[in-house]
């Protein structure tokens, strides 16, 4: 920001500061909703209003748009929000994306980016319903994996009109992961005993501190299979291959972009480049305007200053929060969750 941006922007921290110090002196003032909608206009003052506007990226028609969509990193749910998100990969902001495409008819096509080794079996899944509710509009979508495109990464592009890969990309792993760690031999080095109380044989079931029964591993690889099976379902419809051929190549292995093409996984050889320039000759959008949504914010949201008054404000997760709540969408040892991921834990 420039200098007269900072000097408005400590004008407002100290009028905020000044209007809760008198708010609190004299509270029958103002009523609560007036605060909150005080506070609401100057946050998004502060901040931008978080609202998802179009960047341009390529001239073009602005009523025939190639939105660019991008998949940067672990499909998983942190909670983070578009206007204070420091990780790559912001899945409400994915969401909200591919939502308000659905209502933008000047969006006649989808560039795809994807770079990721996958992630979430709930997480993907809502992507892929996103995406299917677009296809239904005819809005076409070309996916342009880029280095990775794993697992859930390529449950995500599955269903596309078309898929780019370059020769180094690794691909495939398709399957599900349910990753755990077992104590139970060391605890019983150390003298340390299982006290556990159920209801059940199966109520701790995948314990760490016990060793798993025949009938725990069963009701396990049952639950893995059940998620497997959508992901061959989704992969078979995709790409208009019988379930049978699918399930030959989907033993969890990678394959690199060549040998992808070759196993019918992958349409063409190519960067994110040649992918758009395929949707604009294939499908008549040569004159059309390529851009991206990005959130409506200020330098502000990003400064360091932006950033603490906002984490105080519960605008913002701390590090600490988005990280806990990473490990939560993933799973831990302890208590381990289904996954499309390439990579193991």
């Amino acid at each position: 920001m420039n200098r007269r941006r900072w000097v408005a922007v400590a004008i407002a921290a100290g009028l905020f500061l000044f209007s809760g110090i008198t708010q609190g002196i004299n509270p029958q003032k103002s009523t609560d909703e007036e605060n909150e909608t005080t506070l609401k206009g100057l946050n998004e003052w502060l901040y931008g209003s978080n609202q998802l506007e179009k960047t341009v990226l390529q001239a073009g028609r602005d009523d025939r748009q190639i939105l660019k969509v991008t998949v940067d990193g672990t499909i998983a749910d942190t909670g983070s929000g578009g206007l204070f998100a420091t990780d790559t990969y912001d899945h409400q902001f994915l969401l909200e994306e591919l939502r308000s495409v659905q209502e933008d008819e000047s969006i006649k096509g989808i560039l795809l980016e994807v770079n990721s080794p996958g992630g979430g079996v709930y997480e993907s899944a809502e992507i892929a319903k996103e995406m299917a509710k677009i296809k239904e509009l005819q809005i076409p979508i070309y996916v342009s994996m880029k280095q990775m495109a794993a697992s859930g990464g390529y449950y995500i592009s599955a269903a596309a009109d078309k898929i780019f890969a370059t020769d180094e990309t690794v691909t495939g792993s398709i399957g599900v992961i349910m990753s755990g760690t077992n104590y139970a031999g060391l605890f019983e080095k150390l003298g340390i005993e299982d006290a556990t109380v159920k209801s059940g044989p199966l109520k701790d079931i995948g314990s760490a501190s016990r060793k798993p029964t025949e009938q725990d591993t069963e009701v396990l690889q049952a639950y893995v299979d059940s998620a497997f099976n959508r992901f061959v379902n989704v992969v078979a419809k995709g790409r208009d291959m019988s379930e049978e051929n699918v399930r030959k190549i989907a033993d969890g292995r990678i394959y690199d972009g060549a040998q992808g093409k070759a196993n019918g996984l992958i349409d063409e050889i190519g960067f994110p480049e040649d992918a758009l320039a395929a949707l604009q000759k294939e499908k008549s959008l040569e004159d059309a305007q390529v851009v991206e949504y990005t959130a409506d914010t200020t330098g502000f949201a990003s400064s360091w200053l932006g950033l603490k008054l906002a984490e105080m404000q519960g605008l913002k997760q701390s590090e600490t929060s988005q990280m806990l709540r990473l490990v939560e969408s993933l799973g831990t040892p302890s208590s381990p969750k289904p996954l499309y991921y390439y990579g193991g834990e």
